[in-house]
């Protein structure tokens, strides 16, 4: 179950992430990925420091700090950033596919970051999510 209610919060690190609606992809073609970068940039770079990253073709995940200078925003804002990052690709998609409605599944899923250890697992586990399993002899 997602945690969509955690007001983000400057100073404080988050697991952010979402997938397509109904698990549809949300990449349809390779170049839809450098797109929702370039939005990534512009919408959420100037409130957060990203330190990890993976996106995969119906879902994705970001290892954020929220930065201290978001101190300036009010906590509503700082979530709208992102918000409208993701109705700025949403609104991408649907034109540029001929498609209507929601992208993805919910609002996106946010928790914060309250050990070392999860820091590290989750970085691990950003990183290694989208390699295929392989069996172990």
């Amino acid at each position: 179950m997602k945690n969509i209610s955690a007001t983000l919060q400057p100073g404080v690190y988050y697991h952010i992430y979402n997938r397509g609606n109904n698990r549809e992809n949300l990449f349809l073609e390779n170049r839809n990925y450098p797109y929702f970068l370039t939005l990534y940039e512009k919408h959420v770079e100037p409130i957060a420091d990203t330190y990890a990253y993976c996106l995969m073709r119906n879902h994705f995940h970001l290892l954020v700090r929220i930065k201290e200078t978001s101190q300036v925003l009010k906590t509503r804002e700082v979530s709208q950033k992102f918000s409208n990052f993701f109705n700025a690709y949403t609104k991408a998609i649907n034109k540029g596919y001929g498609r209507t409605g929601s992208l993805f599944e919910e609002r996106f899923g946010r928790i914060p970051v309250a050990s070392t250890s999860y820091f590290q697992n989750l970085i691990f586990y950003i990183h290694f999510n989208p390699q295929a399993l392989w069996e172990l002899p």
